[in-house]
């Protein structure tokens, strides 16, 4: 099994790789956990969890790409939210995303996150042929 790493840039601070790559039969993306506390204009999305859920997943597509995968890659996923209210909106944002086809998932209340500010993380792996 061979395996590369998707580098980012503060995460290296933090000692995690966004996404790790194992090639085998398969490739598979092993993606960290992602937020989407900043929008792609740096503007802070405190308090919207739409915004913050539909930024997550923006963040999961371009280190996915970085490793040549897609969302619809994606097999598994754990979603940690800071409020279980918040799971019936990451279902709907999910659906529109994924369809009818969606990865095997965890939805998982927290306490909070490292940033206060942060509503929602998602981990996840990627399988590509």
């Amino acid at each position: 099994m061979e395996r590369s790493y998707v580098k980012g840039d503060w995460q290296q601070g933090r000692a995690f790789s966004p996404a790790v790559i194992t090639t085998g039969p398969q490739k598979i993306v092993w993606v960290a956990g992602h937020g989407g506390l900043k929008s792609d204009d740096g503007t802070v999305l405190k308090g919207d969890f739409e915004a913050q859920c539909r930024q997550c997943f923006r963040n999961l597509e371009r280190t996915l790409d970085q490793a040549g995968a897609t969302l619809k890659d994606i097999v598994t996923m754990t979603v940690f939210v800071t409020d279980v209210r918040f799971t019936t909106p990451m279902t709907q944002i999910r659906t529109e995303i994924f369809g009818d086809d969606f990865p095997a998932s965890a939805a998982v209340t927290v306490t909070g996150f490292a940033d206060p500010a942060m509503l929602i993380e998602i981990q996840c792996i990627a399988v590509m042929e």
